[in-house]
């Protein structure tokens, strides 16, 4: 039964519940967020003892994951099987011979992480058909910040545009990592807080005014004095600035500029579905196509590229990132 992450969820916490629970896939996330949900909802926490049980992939093949579904539970209404790291399990596709055998009593859920079945063969199908078969897809990072509001929102809490992109450009698509964070910042806050940059600066550790986001604001305005600042900055907190991820955010930021310069439609809502970002931030855009042309954008991808490369270590001679960042930055601004 295909349901997004969302329906699942929301099926879960009313207690509409399904024999198998099929989660794969490359976002670890969604695959324990939904596991932790059922762990939390199936069981009153009196019949857990007695009624859940957690098996790994690599102790057990199908036939021992069956016999065990196919068991009663000793009390309450329902037996709860998780299985994880289910991609270890050598035969798994052999348990599609028993999902029919399962007394209605139980509910299993199997882990498999990091890879999916093949959708085409008969185990997939029939998972699909008994039961839930989920693929949990990571994230685009500019997807990111919309994640995040939404994951504070449910929580009762909200966030500015501007600290939710970065905290995206900062942490990345790991969306534990970001979860993690969000966590620290509610903890800190009484419910129905607005969190600003001011909130990510203090209890997180991003700079509010020294993070990738200022620089693609002061690239975008040709601020050579502000681009200078921050990219001295990175420099110096190489660790936490790493030269790999800001020539990745960098050339996001000048590939959506240059689909801007494209789009025939530049009102703000079209712009900002185009570039897939918040409307709060097309004013950047258009302030920075007034500051580059095609031609220049042209030749600024051409320089990230370079720098991508060097911040592996292809052709940087053992140049220390801290001048790897003035050169690069030099090139962009001339």
């Amino acid at each position: 039964m295909a349901l997004t992450y969302e329906q699942i969820a929301s099926n879960i916490r009313h207690k509409v519940f399904h024999p198998i629970y099929f989660l794969m896939g490359e976002e670890p996330y969604f695959i324990d967020s939904l596991t932790e949900l059922l762990e939390e909802h199936v069981l009153e926490e009196v019949y857990k003892s007695f009624n859940l049980l957690v098996m790994y992939g690599r102790d057990v093949d199908a036939a021992t994951i069956a016999n065990q579904a196919r068991t009663y539970p000793m009390s309450g209404n329902y037996q709860l099987i998780i299985v994880k790291e289910a991609q270890d399990v050598k035969d798994l596709e052999k348990l599609e011979n028993y999902l029919g055998t399962f007394p209605e009593s139980t509910i299993l859920v199997i882990n498999y992480k990091y890879k999916k079945i093949d959708g085409r063969k008969s185990f997939a199908k029939t998972l699909d058909k008994k039961g839930i078969l989920f693929e949990s897809k990571r994230l685009y990072e500019n997807n990111i910040p919309d994640w995040i509001n939404k994951y504070l929102q449910n929580r009762n809490y909200s966030i500015s545009p501007k600290a939710s992109q970065i905290m995206s450009d900062f942490l990345g698509n790991d969306l534990s990592k970001v979860k993690n964070e969000l966590e620290k910042l509610m903890i800190s806050l009484p419910s129905g807080s607005k969190i600003t940059e001011k909130e990510v600066e203090e209890k997180i550790g991003i700079s509010k005014d020294f993070n990738v986001f200022e620089l693609q604001k002061a690239l975008g305005r040709k601020d050579i004095v502000k681009t200078n600042q921050i990219v001295n900055y990175f420099g110096a907190n190489k660790k936490d600035n790493p030269l790999v991820m800001v020539v990745t955010i960098l050339y996001s930021f000048f590939t959506k500029l240059l689909r801007y310069h494209y789009a025939t439609d530049k009102s703000k809502n079209n712009i900002a579905s185009v570039l897939g970002v918040n409307p709060f931030f097309v004013g950047d855009y258009q302030e920075a196509a007034s500051n580059y042309s095609i031609a220049s954008i042209v030749q600024i991808i051409a320089v990230l590229r370079e720098y991508d490369l060097k911040s592996k270590g292809y052709g940087s001679n053992g140049v220390d990132d801290a001048e790897l960042y003035q050169e690069m930055i030099y090139k962009i601004l001339h």
